[in-house]
């Protein structure tokens, strides 16, 4: 596996099945991998133009040059601070604005949180990500916050949080806390953003990835597809990420889930657009993990609607996390018996946390 923060020269070669097809990707001619940052929009156009079986073929090959082949990390996510949210972003049903029914709740006591934690581990999980549905968190909030980020890691979790823009001294404080991982979605492309959220910017976005970064925090940032968005901005998407100083360690990758009373729910209710084609979200995982070779690739939201095929054509593409249990943060997913029934049909097996000393974490 190559050395992650490294960017190497680029290497083409050619896709021997179809001469006429010449494309870039992440390992050179000896079969070794390459990291990329400079990575253009042509040539991502051109991995989502490949034939499907080659760019799901390439993807293969690249995943199982840095990842172990049939391993899948099982993560839970938690919603620690439910609706009332100042931003306006058309796909969300905690938005403030979003007419869904959805109730504004306080942010959850931290006994709650392990709790949920704990039985989270119980059925297998090695990751907890806690969500909060906030513009940016108050200071008030931090201690609480930092209580939830310690317990979990006590338990051998890998933790998560998402709570909306940081400041370089919440990123600090997150990072002493032993946060391993901090998740800020650009959502989309840079051109197709404003008309899905106006009350921050593209730019908003980047620089707490930044600010997260800098901190010594692992970048998680992804987004969704399926929000009436074109093939151009798909690429514009993945262009955005994969062309970062360094790449984000996680990108979750999302399927729209209409909600009514959503601005999107409502836009695309009951039209072609309120489903992205199956295999067009195949090839977005396939191309996220071609030029991203490195990072976790998640299966996120959406997820509960994919036939079986199509989820495993995702992991074939290069798809290594997926999200359990019956609920993400107020939308439904598969649960945990459709998932051990999926996992024993394709061979798969949960990837395993990497032990920590918990006991001295603790002490500290």
């Amino acid at each position: 596996m190559s050395d992650y923060g490294t960017v190497k020269p680029f290497a083409s070669s050619e896709v021997e099945k179809r001469p006429d097809q010449n494309v870039s990707t992440s390992l050179d001619t000896n079969g070794e991998n390459i990291v990329r940052n400079d990575w253009t929009r042509e040539e991502i156009a051109a991995l989502f133009d490949l034939p499907f079986d080659d760019l799901v073929f390439q993807a293969a090959t690249v995943h199982r040059a840095n990842h172990k082949a049939g391993e899948v990390q099982l993560s839970t996510l938690l919603s620690i601070k439910t609706g009332g949210c100042p931003e306006d972003c058309g796909y969300c049903n905690q938005s403030a604005g979003a007419k869904s029914g959805l109730k504004a709740e306080k942010l959850l006591d931290v006994r709650t949180v392990l709790q949920s934690a704990a039985q989270a581990k119980d059925r297998g999980s090695s990751r907890f990500c806690m969500g909060a549905a906030w513009r940016n968190p108050k200071n008030r909030d931090m201690p609480a916050i930092i209580e939830m980020i310690k317990g979990v890691r006590q338990m051998g979790m890998e933790t998560c949080m998402t709570l909306g823009m940081l400041t370089k001294e919440q990123s600090e404080m997150l990072s002493e806390a032993g946060l391993d991982y901090y998740n800020h979605n650009i959502d989309t492309s840079p051109e197709h953003y404003e008309k899905v959220i106006t009350t921050r910017t593209f730019g908003d976005r980047l620089e707490t990835l930044e600010n997260v970064r800098n901190s010594g925090i692992n970048v998680c940032s992804g987004g969704i597809v399926g929000m009436g968005e074109t093939r151009e901005d798909r690429v514009g998407f993945v262009h955005a990420l994969a062309t970062l100083p360094r790449h984000p360690e996680s990108v979750p990758v999302n399927a729209l889930v209409p909600v009514k009373g959503t601005v999107l729910g409502d836009m695309l209710a009951d039209t072609p657009l309120a489903k992205i084609d199956d295999i067009e979200f195949v090839r977005t995982i396939a191309v996220a993990r071609i030029t991203m070779p490195a990072s976790m690739v998640r299966l996120s939201a959406g997820r509960e609607s994919m036939s079986e095929s199509t989820q495993a054509l995702c992991f074939l593409a290069g798809a290594n996390s997926i999200f359990t249990g019956d609920k993400l943060l107020t939308t439904g997913n598969a649960g945990d018996d459709a998932d051990e029934t999926l996992f024993a049909k394709l061979g798969l097996v949960p990837m395993q946390a990497e032990q920590r000393d918990c006991a001295l974490e603790a002490a500290e």
